[in-house]
């Protein structure tokens, strides 16, 4: 029979004397079975036995036994009360208990694509100096948006508070369709609006709704990370297109050799190098995906922070039915939380597409999304992207100049056209991931470009992602003096001289 001296700490058991006796009692009994002190088959004292033995009622002691077997940790047997063999957790393997906390146990359930990934990411991460997609969110009106959630809030009725339209609240969709007609030249009714919870969300239902597994989808490389973990979800095969200074172009042979199913595109300001599609690539591209029954995802992900013009109109406007779904966020031209997105879906699949998302998901929040309507038909979003343009041009001035007085290796400025980031290069002798993470345990979070790379695309992107649009301009300067320390400290003293050049 288990001696309870041996598996029960009593000290410990009475002083939580303001948990109820009977669940004290379930409780240490439970952990004893889970850590192994008592072991599968271990006889335990009767309930009567129990009782006088820790000073407690029998019927503590047995409606501890009832929950315990309730339970699968102990069963009845003729010669009484004994530990279960299903009720054991199995104390781990040498090599797992001593791993790192980061390599755990549970580590060996994840699929392989995703087991092999980096430091789990804080959320104050985010908000380092040189992320990029961080949008300044301290100039963000706060009080205005409150304002509008609380009324949003205030309105609301019962049947709010149930699963809501599939595609997303009407309001929202009609004043995203007028903002896009307006300010990005896209072809659209509010009946062609999905509303999502953000570009992933998008990439997610795009992969799904328009391409099957094995079928293929060519990728920009380098390009967005979060487009080729849907792809790789949802099973398809993924073709690199190498960018040059303008972008994607896929050559003939490849439309004949590789004819893709779905081509994803940021045509506007390419993520991450930020090279600008011109028309003719942008018509022929269109053409090409017309012939082969392709459908161009158009992520036009920070469009509106266009610095040297106007923002160029949108490649889905540009011909009457165009291949193009039309993929949008608020995440950077409001502020990520928010977790707000939109597919723009072509007229000929809009219904049947709605009806696929509403079997795929559920949506709610009704407040953000009336707020956000209100917030762009009162004309608060269209002051806002004005303020915030004027603001990332001077702080992409600002890092610069400080590249330009402070940075001590070669290197290209790619980028400047627009959006919230710059690329820098780094010579073929740096290794721009060792860099980053030095940069990182210094308090700054620029993301290495080698990692925005397609698999089985060409080689030799090697630079610094670097984002600026929540950086104060008076600030910059020490940031990149600190990027520089990180710079010197992983490889060394470097005699080359300053020399940095920009490409737009």
């Amino acid at each position: 029979m288990a001696d309870l001296d041996l598996v029960i700490d009593r000290r410990q058991f009475k002083r939580r004397h303001s948990v109820p006796a009977q669940r004290r009692l379930y409780l240490a009994l439970r952990d004893a079975i889970l850590a192994g002190r008592l072991q599968p088959g271990a006889l335990l004292p009767s309930s009567r036995v129990l009782a006088q033995d820790l000073g407690m009622a029998r019927n503590t002691a047995i409606h501890a036994y009832e929950l315990l077997a309730a339970e699968g940790y102990v069963q009845a047997t003729r010669q009484g009360t004994v530990v279960s063999a299903f009720g054991v957790m199995p104390p781990l393997p040498d090599h797992e208990a001593s791993a790192p906390a980061e390599v755990s146990a549970f580590a060996a359930g994840l699929s392989q694509r995703v087991a092999g990934r980096g430091r789990v990411r804080r959320p104050e991460d985010d908000l380092l100096p040189f992320m990029p997609g961080t949008p300044a969110l301290d100039s963000f009106p706060f009080d205005t948006w409150r304002r509008l959630v609380d009324r949003a809030q205030r309105q609301a009725a019962a049947q709010d508070l149930g699963y809501r339209h599939a595609a997303g609240e009407p309001e929202l969709r009609q004043a995203i369709a007028t903002h896009l007609r307006a300010a990005r030249g896209v072809r659209c009714h509010a009946d062609q609006v999905i509303v999502t919870d953000g570009t992933q969300h998008s990439l997610d239902l795009c992969a799904h709704l328009l391409a099957d597994p094995g079928d293929r989808v060519w990728m920009e490389h380098p390009g967005y990370g979060g487009a080729r973990t849907a792809f790789s979800a949802a099973g398809l095969v993924q073709v690199p297109i190498t960018v040059d200074a303008e972008g994607q172009q896929a050559m003939d042979a490849l439309w004949r050799t590789q004819p893709p199913r779905l081509v994803y595109a940021t045509p506007s300001h390419q993520y991450p190098l930020g090279s600008v599609l011109p028309l003719s690539r942008r018509l022929a591209l269109i053409d090409q995906a017309r012939r082969h029954a392709a459908w161009i995802l158009e992520d036009d992900y920070d469009s509106e922070f266009r610095h040297d013009g106007p923002p160029l109109a949108a490649m889905q406007g540009l011909v009457d039915d165009a291949p193009v779904v039309y993929l949008g966020t608020f995440s950077k031209s409001m502020f990520p939380g928010l977790r707000l997105g939109f597919i723009v879906m072509p007229a000929a699949l809009a219904d049947r597409a709605v009806a696929v998302v509403g079997d795929l998901g559920r949506r709610g929040r009704v407040a953000e999304q009336r707020a956000l309507a209100a917030f762009i038909q009162d004309g608060h979003f269209a002051r806002h992207l004005r303020r915030m343009r004027r603001l990332y041009a001077a702080r992409q001035q600002a890092l610069r100049e400080a590249l330009d007085r402070h940075w001590p290796v070669e290197g290209t400025v790619l980028g400047g056209q627009g959006g919230m980031h710059l690329v820098l290069s780094l010579p073929d002798t740096q290794t721009d991931s060792a860099v980053a993470e030095r940069a990182f345990a210094l308090g700054l979070s620029p993301r290495p470009l080698s990692f925005y790379g397609t698999p089985g695309g060409l080689q030799g992107f090697n630079g610094l992602v670097m984002g600026y649009a929540h950086v104060p301009a008076d600030a910059v300067a020490a940031h990149v003096k600190t990027m520089a320390r990180a710079l010197l400290e992983v490889n060394g003293p470097l005699l080359s001289p300053i020399n940095i050049s920009t490409s737009n």
